[in-house]
């Protein structure tokens, strides 16, 4: 955790508490810190299987905290005081705020004055604060990642408010592995997850082989530093091949996701039309993206697309894919030069060349032959 962090900051590993995947986390910090019927301030667009991890058991409400476009999604003061009240007119009693940074879906990270207004806003409402940072070892370019355990160094707040979950899933491509942390700053939440974890137990076997892996530094460093590189390339090969279709998405330097932007192929700004588009992109299109609004995203148009857990072949069907849609439902949006050839097949390979190696493989791919993921037409 220290190491993902640059170094920056020190834990305690007596305050670390293993849980069965990032999953299991997630339901145990809201076991420790809520009741049934209480509730969390969630960010939005964010990750739905917070709806299932953190509620299905624990009977826990989540309150959106609405996030616009305008301002790149940002978490504001103002989205914040207004999902807040929100609760308390739905005489919900708000426990804590659940923010996930890197984010998914956006793939974007939380600046360091942001991270400051939240940890101000939490100390002034007595709520709790839950940093979701399984993402934080994919920041592959500037500016870097920041921890919330950073921000509790540099300003003053009430510490026993601060918990962490991380997991090696995404960090290290483990995630069939199943290990999850919950890092608590309050002893009380240490004491009661500890009990908890009776309920999702890290197997010894894997402790054994992930202490194992991870007491080689030099192979952590260069897996780390391998990933980023990686990352960097399929997401720069992956955005520069969908804006020569006219298709645009928010910056992200982060995670293993694209927010790709379909706004301009909507009928109508409404959610029906969202879920109309999203039909004819499985159905017709024969790919599979999420749309914004099972991320509560209140803004049509919006679609999460993962760019990270295919191969170069695959990627290049998708694409091809992509290019052809585009050039059946909006001409106009095609460069001339991929109107060309009358078949709209692609030729990627020069561009790849730029971006990748030709055997690069995604850290979070499955093993290159899978026929899970290997497009044939």
């Amino acid at each position: 955790m220290g190491k993902v962090r640059g170094g920056r900051v020190k834990f305690d590993p007596d305050r670390i508490v293993m849980s069965g995947g990032a999953t299991g986390a997630h339901e145990m910090v809201a076991f420790c810190l809520a009741d049934p019927g209480e509730a969390f301030l969630v960010p939005t667009p964010y990750y739905p299987g917070f709806d299932r991890d953190l509620r299905w058991r624990t009977g826990v409400e989540l309150v959106p905290v609405v996030c616009e476009s305008s301002n790149n999604f940002k978490i504001t003061r103002a989205a914040l005081e207004a999902a807040y009240e929100k609760a308390k007119e739905a005489n919900l009693r708000v426990k804590g705020l659940l923010i996930t940074n890197p984010s998914n879906p956006l793939g974007t990270i939380l600046d360091r004055d942001t991270l400051k207004g939240i940890v101000k806003f939490i100390n002034e409402k007595n709520i709790h604060l839950i940093g979701d940072e399984i993402y934080a070892a994919t920041v592959f370019m500037e500016p870097e990642f920041v921890s919330i355990s950073e921000i509790i160094e540099e300003v003053e707040c009430n510490r026993d408010l601060i918990h962490i979950v991380y997991s090696l899933s995404k960090d290290m491509g483990f995630p069939g592995f199943r290990v999850g942390i919950v890092y608590s700053y309050n002893d009380a939440v240490v004491s009661c997850a500890r009990k908890m974890s009776s309920f999702g137990l890290v197997s010894s076997q894997t402790q054994h082989l992930i202490a194992t892996m991870l007491s080689d530094d030099d192979f952590v460093d260069s897996f780390i530093v391998e990933s980023k590189e990686q990352l960097f390339k399929r997401h720069e090969y992956f955005t520069l091949s969908l804006s020569e279709v006219g298709i645009g998405s928010l910056k992200s330097n982060a995670g293993l996701f694209i927010w790709m932007d379909l706004r301009k192929l909507l009928k109508e700004k409404t959610l029906d039309a969202e879920m109309d588009l999203w039909r004819v992109i499985i159905n017709e299109v024969k790919l599979n993206v999420s749309p914004g609004s099972s991320f509560h995203c209140d803004e049509p148009g919006w679609f999460r697309v993962c760019f990270a857990n295919m191969d170069d072949n695959t990627m290049e069907v998708a694409l091809l894919r992509i290019t052809t849609f585009m050039h059946k439902h909006n001409e106009a949006m095609v460069p001339r030069k991929l109107c060309r050839r009358a078949s709209l097949k692609l030729s990627l390979s020069r561009r790849r060349d730029d971006f990748m190696s030709q055997n690069m493989m995604s850290p979070h791919s499955p093993i290159p032959q899978s026929p899970l993921v290997r497009a044939r037409t």
